[in-house]
């Protein structure tokens, strides 16, 4: 396991490049899920892509998804922001008991509408509820993405670290980039790197300095320490 503690640092989050297009994007993939979210493009020609699920409260709109896909788009990524499945059936509150499986198929489908308009290296990830849930569905398809981005990863509930949310980690062969504040009651760093080791594949830890589990909430210093940490993840060679 790497682990890098990042200081935030005042910089441009899209690092000062060309950003590319945003827009909106559906699909309706024959036997999942619909898909549905905002897909930016970089300006040049795409290499790699990444599909991003937003937290239990969010949705693709989320501040830190925004400002994370502009700053990938500015580094020659394709990502698409995507609301899970039981966001478009309700547009607030958190996800309703038994949906999980669902919403894992639906970042499934997104993945592979995804891979029909990018030929590059598909990663899969998202923040909290949604990085949980594409961990799980790697876990279950290790062929599905060739690598995770999990952005304040739910390791257990506030306060209760006698649950922990790991029992598929060992399952986990893909690289993973776990992004956590230092300030996240959803677990402690010293927590996370015992979790980590249960994972037999790389992991790299990036701890945001000051940051809690909302790691910036898009603006400010950390959320380009979060943006700087996924671009540097996923422009390493295969």
């Amino acid at each position: 396991m790497r682990c890098i503690v990042q200081q935030p640092a005042r910089v441009p989050a899209d690092g000062g490049g060309v950003t590319g297009s945003a827009e909106p994007y559906e699909a309706a993939p024959a036997g999942g899920p619909a898909v549905r979210g905002v897909l930016h493009r970089p300006a040049g020609p795409a290499g790699d892509s990444v599909v991003l699920a937003h937290g239990a409260g969010g949705n693709s709109g989320a501040p830190l998804l925004v400002a994370l896909a502009s700053a990938l788009a500015a580094a020659g990524l394709t990502v698409l922001r995507c609301d899970l499945p039981f966001r478009q059936a309700r547009p607030s509150g958190p996800p309703p008991p038994g949906v999980a499986p669902r919403d894992r198929e639906g970042l499934r489908s997104a993945l592979l509408a995804v891979r029909q308009l990018v030929p590059g290296r598909a990663f899969l990830g998202g923040h909290s509820y949604g990085g949980r849930q594409a961990s799980l569905l790697a876990a279950d398809d290790p062929e599905l993405a060739a690598g995770l981005v999990l952005l304040a990863y739910p390791l257990h509930p506030p306060r209760r670290p006698e649950a922990p949310r790991t029992a598929h980690f060992p399952r986990l062969r893909v690289s993973s980039l776990f992004v956590h504040g230092v300030r996240d009651p959803f677990g402690s760093l010293a927590e996370l790197r015992l979790a980590l080791a249960l994972i037999p594949a790389p992991t790299t830890l990036v701890a945001v300095a000051g940051a809690a589990h909302d790691l910036g909430g898009g603006r400010g210093a950390a959320a380009d320490a979060v943006s700087r940490a996924v671009v540097a993840f996923l422009g390493r060679p295969a």
